[in-house]
């Protein structure tokens, strides 16, 4: 799981550092007193918190809690900031805002050891908006970016998703160990392997099913969402809902299932009832003998018993959605004698969040499974297959991972094309340990965002313009990028040097506008063929090197990129060898040395941009300091860029 290659607490030094921590307090209170009802989403960030009060870090928290339409006193932070304060046994100071004075001038005046929390970040329409501005002003007050809200780390909002752009930045521990265990449940489980999956809708979880085909051994089907395969199978339904556009897909889900050779099982038998409460009159029905006007409520006893044996054989189990109605008892025997085989079985056994958490801590049986995880639409989203956007945003553990980066300029500029290469790419890089990023024409922006999400595929921009906004006809700004969620943005090509005449001014406030708005700048430079014959290479490079970068902090490298790109080598036949490629990019290290340190130049990656292809990737990139390429041509071929993108730095 390339997710588990990010920064983790130890990577980072926090001594003295004003650290903003993204956290998941969203607590239940009581509705009446506000008294909080349970703790655990406090209790689980305790261990990141301690950590970073030890090594005096000046902490300052986030969190949501609720859903506020703007400002709402009852969904205050302050029985959360008090409640953490007694079980840490010191005072957490209360801002009265989120971004504004009073938030500010206590994060300015916070001493080592203290925590500040902030109010409600809810309470701004800006957070699920993910407003990169707002996320600016979050980062303002800090000076390093953790992430210990796995609840919400599905949602690309402000101060999960925009934080990384503007912080260097880690995982907490809780991450940490939502991903340690998910990763080894669903790339090396020990077999057999049992996905327990219920809810109510196919349709929510029909990712979740395709991918877990690929990787289970059994798949037991319980809940509502059962009731569409019956009606797929053209069995009677009563008033059970179903969902009728989905029939097709629950039969191709049964016939995959039958191809890969998955033990898939419905529910045998169920409890049904005439109506929709908790003193409804109910029987057992066999799982295609439903009357007309009863509902399904829970699985019967049949089921129970075969789902129990599958359990029983298991060793490891993953549970997502509970089986039944379980809120009214006499409709909770299914979903609990299933929490009862799966704690006996000794299996490993993960229980997916939301319900099916809900549903085992109601039921008594919390403490009796391996791991409970705190978050619902994160863990069934990570079940998906998919790429958690709060989490991939996080720097890398290496700082310096390779990279390939492909620049289409003018070509494939219509959402079919685009849509087209970006369908045959995708399943071809799922696996690669190198960043991915399309650099597309400015038309296909949206269409590559839509298409990439939940990968850890990112889109570059080829260009932008330097102001927010005003009268400059067909240009594009860095905020307008910002606020597509565009990642990357190109700037400095040697083809707009040469044909707009852009200068390393030009580029230089670009840079300073890209940094601004959080999308990183991939920075060009490189010779022309008569300057390499003149020896003038190094010099040239210097002078794009220190202007270009004027007034960029040594803070900000991290989020730098430089793609040298010898222009003689670009459309010319010629190739630089791989050591005139080590040459020139050692020569920009040395020379971000110069301006910075060794320790702010180690955290720029630098591409080499040279008719990059598919025969002479793997040997560019083994250069030591050739951190990935900036291709061309080959990026257009979606098995010539994969192959690119496969290559792995011995």
């Amino acid at each position: 799981m390339a997710l588990l290659k990010k920064k983790t607490l130890e990577d980072l030094n926090f001594q003295g550092k004003k650290v903003i921590m993204r956290v998941d307090f969203n607590v239940p209170l009581e509705s009446k007193t506000g008294v909080i009802t349970d703790d655990n989403r406090i209790r689980a960030a305790l261990p990141t918190i301690r950590y970073l009060l030890d090594k005096k870090a000046k902490l300052i928290l986030v969190s949501h809690l609720g859903r506020p339409k703007g400002f709402d006193s009852t969904l205050s932070m302050a029985p959360v900031a008090k409640r953490l304060s007694e079980l840490l046994g010191q005072k957490v100071i209360l801002a009265a805002d989120v971004i504004g004075d009073d938030a500010k001038a206590k994060a300015a005046a916070l001493q080592e050891g203290e925590i500040l929390m902030l109010e409600n970040v809810r309470f701004h329409p800006e957070e699920t908006k993910n407003d990169r501005g707002f996320a600016k002003e979050l980062s303002s007050m800090a000076e390093i970016y953790v992430n210990d809200a796995f609840g919400t780390a599905h949602r690309a909002h402000a101060s999960i998703y925009g934080l990384a752009k503007f912080l260097p930045s880690a995982s907490g521990y809780l991450i940490q160990k939502e991903l340690e265990v998910m990763a080894a449940a669903l790339d090396a489980p020990e077999r057999p392997f049992t996905a327990l999956i219920g809810g109510a809708k196919v349709s929510d979880k029909i990712g979740v099913l395709e991918n877990l085909l690929d990787k289970v051994d059994n798949l037991l089907i319980g809940g509502a969402m059962a009731y569409t395969f019956y009606a797929a199978c053209g069995w009677e339904t009563g008033t059970s809902p179903i969902e009728p556009d989905k029939k097709e897909i629950a039969l191709s889900i049964l016939a995959k299932a039958e191809e890969k050779g998955v033990r898939l099982l419905l529910p045998a038998d169920n409890v049904i009832s005439d109506d929709y409460s908790a003193d409804a009159k109910h029987k057992i029905v066999p799982c295609d003998q439903f009357e007309p006007g009863w509902m399904g409520m829970d699985i019967g006893p049949r089921t129970v018993e075969k789902y129990s044996a599958v359990l029983k054989e298991s060793k490891t189990v993953i549970w997502n959605g509970p089986l039944g109605v379980f809120e009214f008892a006499a409709f909770a025997q299914g979903t609990k004698k299933i929490a009862t085989a799966v704690a006996d079985s000794g299996a490993t056994s993960i229980i997916g969040g939301g319900d099916s958490a809900s549903a085992l801590e109601q039921l008594g049986f919390a403490d009796k499974v391996t791991h409970i995880s705190t978050g619902g639409g994160a863990s069934l989203e990570l079940m998906e297959g998919k790429v958690l956007p709060g989490l991939a945003a996080l720097s890398d553990q290496d700082s310096r991972r390779l990279l390939a980066a492909g620049n289409w300029k003018m070509n494939k500029g219509t959402p079919a094309e685009a849509g087209d290469l970006i369908a045959k790419l995708l399943p071809l890089v799922t696996e690669t340990e190198t960043e991915v990023v399309l650099g597309v024409p400015f038309t296909v922006l949206p269409e590559a965002l839509k298409l990439t999400a939940g990968t850890e595929v990112a889109v570059a921009a080829q260009n932008a313009y330097p102001a927010d906004s005003g009268a400059y006809t067909g240009e594009i700004s860095m905020k307008m990028l910002a606020d597509l969620n565009v990642s990357y943005v190109i700037v400095g090509h040697s083809e707009r040097r040469q044909y707009f005449q852009e200068s390393n001014a030009d580029i230089n406030a670009k840079i300073k506008a890209a940094l601004s708005w959080g999308v990183l700048p991939i920075i060009c430079v490189g010779e022309s063929l008569e300057q390499r014959e003149n020896n003038e290479t190094f010099d040239f490079i210097r002078q794009q090197i220190r202007e270009c970068l004027v007034d960029i902090r040594a803070e900000d490298c991290f989020r730098v990129i430089i793609a040298y790109e010898p222009i003689w080598a670009i459309g010319t036949g010629r190739t630089a060898t791989n050591e005139q490629a080590q040459e020139v990019c050692a020569f920009i290290r040395q020379e971000l040395i110069d301006l910075y340190d060794a320790n702010a130049a180690g955290l720029v990656r630098i591409l080499y941009g040279g008719s990059v292809n598919a025969s002479n990737a793997a040997g560019l990139f083994a250069m030591p300091d050739v951190d990935g390429g900036l291709v061309g041509g080959a990026s257009l071929k979606a098995e010539d860029f994969a192959l690119i993108a496969g290559v792995k730095k011995e």
